[in-house]
């Protein structure tokens, strides 16, 4: 693993796949031209919509959304998170989707949102996840990199499930991943804080691109893509507006952290 730059983006997307995608590139390309190599993009970062359009529309944005990711990858030869995006299910549902995809447009590891967000809110928003996404069923793995280090993949609503992340670091995580589109509402209280418990409690950097803004039928979301260090340090955080946090994954701040506050290696239960 080397020293390198990555940047969690921040976009307010709506129900225009043709738009998100533009804008996606727009922010890639300025993560790219500040030296980025492992960009990430938030949940939903390609559709933002209605339910129904979401699941009518799920084939094409599919489709669209995964040749964009290899294109992109390609083109600016980085690595890339793709995550939370439309893929058609059984039930007439989608899964939640999040992808990794290497510099020449291959995907490095795939993962279906295993925590849907069913939630009612005291603002009066009703959230029902699950209405049209189907589960998945099965933890994400950690694809090994050898200069960029261990990354896991999660999708937004699985941080309040420390289990998970826990699953990851055993199996070697070094680098978490958490795009989110995660409610206004919940944000300002939530967002920063269990972020930094998981980097705190796993030792591993957290990057976590975000949805901000108001998007369709008034959803506001909380913004402030953040980039945490082991530690819990907040590295980096892209404000309430679309842009980027970047900031540097340093293998030498991971091993310092991990020799000082051994918790990996004195766990009890599992």
């Amino acid at each position: 693993m080397k020293s390198y730059l990555a940047a969690a983006v921040q976009m307010t997307s709506q129900p225009n796949l043709e738009a998100n995608l533009a804008q996606a590139e727009e922010l890639i390309e300025l993560a790219v031209r500040r030296g980025a190599e492992l960009i990430g993009l938030p949940e939903n970062f390609s559709f933002l919509g209605d339910d129904r359009e979401k699941v009518a529309q799920a084939a094409t944005i599919a489709e669209r959304t995964e040749a964009f990711l290899k294109r992109m990858a390609q083109r600016f030869q980085i690595t890339l998170v793709g995550g939370g995006y439309p893929v058609p299910a059984t039930e007439g549902k989608v899964y939640n989707t999040a992808v990794l995809i290497g510099p020449t447009g291959e995907e490095l590891s795939r993962y279906q949102k295993v925590h849907l967000f069913d939630v009612d809110l005291p603002d009066g928003n009703i959230y029902h996840e699950s209405g049209t996404v189907l589960a998945g069923q099965q933890l994400p793995s950690v694809y090994p990199s050898k200069e960029l280090g261990n990354i896991g993949l999660s999708v937004c609503y699985d941080v309040r499930f420390p289990e998970l992340y826990r699953a990851l670091s055993q199996a070697g995580a070094t680098v978490l991943f958490v795009p989110a589109a995660f409610t206004a509402f919940t944000g300002k209280d939530h967002w920063q804080v269990l972020l930094q418990a998981r980097a705190i409690e796993n030792t591993c950097y957290v990057i976590a691109p975000a949805q901000t803004g108001v998007h369709y039928a008034r959803r506001q979301t909380h913004g402030h893509a953040l980039i945490v260090d082991p530690w819990g340090t907040i590295l980096a955080d892209a404000g309430d507006r679309p842009g980027l946090a970047i900031a540097a994954i340093e293998p030498s701040r991971l091993e310092q952290v991990r020799q000082q506050m051994p918790c990996l290696q004195h766990r009890v239960f599992f």
